[in-house]
């Protein structure tokens, strides 16, 4: 985790630091989710309206249903490959977020977390062009065979104290399973996410 702003107040710790203040803690599901999940997304969307037009969508586990998870809420933010992902990080960032990492064609930013720890609530905002959007796949996959969802919670509780304060190992040692199901997925799916057409985002039903 690498913070880049200098003026937030977290950008003076360590890496080992922050994971230490801000730990792996995994929690039963939780219904307020959901609706958390719905009120950051009108903010965001309130947020962009004068430079994108957004596809946001609940993702990671807390966009699965019956499975443990961080109790921090996961959002995708996409936008279209003529927008201005720097000016769409630097709104959010007068909005409160955080840019945490920022790559070529991605910018990471979170919300909710102070130089105290947690606050009640916390989002991650992943902001990406259009079309990287694995999430959505490996969301939908697990939604809809909850035997592997239940693979994956025994996975993360397997692995959990282990790596408390080493969120890159934590990661890592999920991505084996996160790849094959998400290839599975598109394979499945198809373009159930593919390109814009016609102005308007395919929906969940499209092929």
């Amino acid at each position: 985790m690498s913070v880049a702003e200098d003026k937030d107040p977290l950008s003076s710790m360590s890496l080992e630091e922050l994971w230490e203040l801000f730990p792996i803690i995994l929690v039963e599901p939780q219904e307020k989710w959901e609706h958390q999940y719905q009120v950051m997304k009108a903010r965001v969307e309130d947020a962009l309206r004068a430079v994108a037009d957004p596809r946001i969508s609940h993702v990671g586990s807390t966009a699965i249903s019956g499975i443990w998870a961080k109790d921090i809420v996961d959002i995708l933010v996409e936008v279209g490959s003529d927008d201005d992902l720097e000016m769409v990080a630097q709104v959010l960032e007068r909005r409160g977020f955080i840019r945490m990492r920022t790559e070529p064609h991605r910018v990471s930013l979170n919300y909710g977390y102070t130089p105290q720890g947690f606050a009640e609530n916390v989002y991650h905002l992943h902001v990406r062009v259009f079309g990287d959007n694995d999430e959505l796949y490996f969301r939908d996959y697990l939604n809809e065979n909850p035997e592997v969802a239940q693979g994956y919670q025994a996975l993360k509780l397997s692995i959990w104290k282990q790596y408390e304060h080493d969120r890159d190992a934590y990661t890592d040692a999920k991505a084996a399973f996160v790849r094959k199901c998400t290839e599975e997925a598109r394979r499945i799916y198809g373009k159930r996410y593919g390109e814009c057409e016609k102005g308007r985002w395919p929906s969940e039903n499209d092929a």
